[in-house]
């Protein structure tokens, strides 16, 4: 055996998102002197575990930032629901290298960052799994009914309740995107994954919010226990509080210039979507005669750039969300929770379920709207962040989450769940590869 890693973290590297939250457990899992090991199969954002000063192995053949495109694209709830992310040899490939890889140093406890392949590797390997990226989508949220009618195009022709059934009780049991992992699964002789619900949660799921705005008491959500069919039977729920990023990465001096100019300012944090989209938006936006703040990422948009719009590459958010008037997103968590972290209301146009849910909880506590993302481009947007820049009511209600959120170690609560979860772990008896 080499080197021991008791604990694994093991982002997904093609998404900023996961890659900062899983830092974040990770430094605060070293801060408690955990036998801990970041890895990765790499990808678009790798770069940042460099930036962060962590250590990290790749496992399994290195993934380009071109390849890891190709993956979010594909991922659940962006691509066709038929296929499963990886093509059955890439995913058996990854699930084999990442199994070797766990036993080869005694690792009990894997914390994942939307690395789908964990979800057999550690059966292989007889490792407990934590995953964080299912957010507030999980078995508590579709019982209580909290997660909203979706917000796709052709959606919008379903009356209420059947779009919210819909959300809640159709499409976690559904086997999207499900076949390719029970192939490989099959052929590996691992557990395999009973629906879409379960394909993003490990043994123990975190659920990276606070019970007052998420809408479920504590109690209630430690006392979740799988029944039915539709999730493995070890899936168990436990609060972290807030996980966003703290990247550390410099602010661009034109983009700290364009930040101290005086007036009002949104904030475009849209990093897992096309161009287009965001081009969409800031077209939007433009009638409102704010000024707008681009993070780039990955995206070609430099045309956009002129007096009143600045485009800047990865940007670190918690400092940037505090100096601007509304934010703009897609709604995934880190970047909802950067915004009300900051106290700053926001308007979310959700691309797919866990999104949705994200924004309607934010829209709940009063501290943004929803747009659908289908009128990106249009005066629908225009009004509601007219609306949000204009009324007092939107900023009070994000300074109160925040204030909230103040309270609250989630780095810390999610190392504690970990290492309570390595030290009663007993590893299982897996299959061999």
């Amino acid at each position: 055996m080499g080197v021991e890693h008791r604990i694994v973290v093991m982002p997904h590297c093609g998404y900023l998102s996961e890659t900062s939250r899983m830092v974040e457990i990770y430094r605060a899992l070293a801060q408690r002197g955990a036998s801990v090991r970041m890895a990765t199969h790499g990808g678009t954002y790798e770069s940042l575990l460099s930036a962060a000063g962590v250590e990290y192995d790749i496992v399994g053949p290195h993934m380009s930032p071109r390849r890891s495109a190709e993956v979010v694209a594909n991922a659940t709830g962006l691509g066709d629901v038929r296929q499963s992310i990886y093509p059955d040899d890439e995913m058996e490939t990854y699930v084999r290298a990442e199994a070797e890889y766990f036993r080869a140093h005694g690792t009990r406890t894997v914390v994942t960052g939307y690395t789908l392949t964990t979800m057999l590797s550690t059966r292989l390997a007889g490792a407990a799994l934590v995953t964080e990226h299912a957010c507030c989508w999980v078995p508590a949220a579709f019982e209580r009914g909290l997660v909203p009618a979706p917000t796709f195009r052709a959606a919008r022709f379903l009356p209420g309740p059947v779009g919210r059934s819909l959300a809640n009780r159709v499409l976690p049991r559904t086997r999207f995107y499900c076949s390719g992992f029970n192939r490989v699964a099959a052929k590996l002789g691992a557990e395999g994954v009973p629906s879409l619900g379960a394909l993003v949660l490990g043994d123990l799921a975190l659920v990276p919010e606070i019970p007052e705005v998420f809408g479920v008491p504590a109690a209630e959500l430690a006392a979740w226990r799988p029944s039915g069919r539709h999730y493995r039977p070890t899936t168990r729920l436990r609060y972290s509080g807030p996980l966003y990023a703290h990247l550390d990465v410099p602010m661009p001096e034109h983009v700290r210039a364009f930040l101290d100019r005086p007036g009002p300012i949104a904030y475009v944090a849209v990093t897992s979507t096309s161009p287009r989209f965001v081009r969409r938006l800031v077209a939007a936006l433009r009638p409102l005669g704010v000024r707008i703040l681009i993070a780039g990422t990955v995206h070609d948009l430099g045309d956009l750039a002129d007096e009143r719009v600045c485009v800047g590459g990865v940007l670190p958010s918690h400092l940037v969300m505090p100096r601007v008037d509304l934010a703009v997103t897609a709604g995934g968590q880190g970047s909802v929770q950067s915004a009300l972290a900051a106290g700053t209301p926001l308007v979310g146009l959700p691309l797919h379920a866990e999104q949705d849910l994200n924004v309607a909880l934010a829209q709940r506590c009063g501290a943004a709207l929803l747009v659908e993302p289908w009128r990106a481009g249009t005066d629908r947007l225009t009004r509601a962040a007219g609306r949000v820049l204009a009324e007092p009511s939107f900023r009070a209600a994000a300074e109160h989450v925040r204030d909230l959120y103040a309270a609250v170690d989630g780095p810390g609560n999610a190392a504690d769940a970990v290492l309570e979860l390595t030290a009663h772990h007993s590893p299982a008896r897996a299959p061999g590869t």
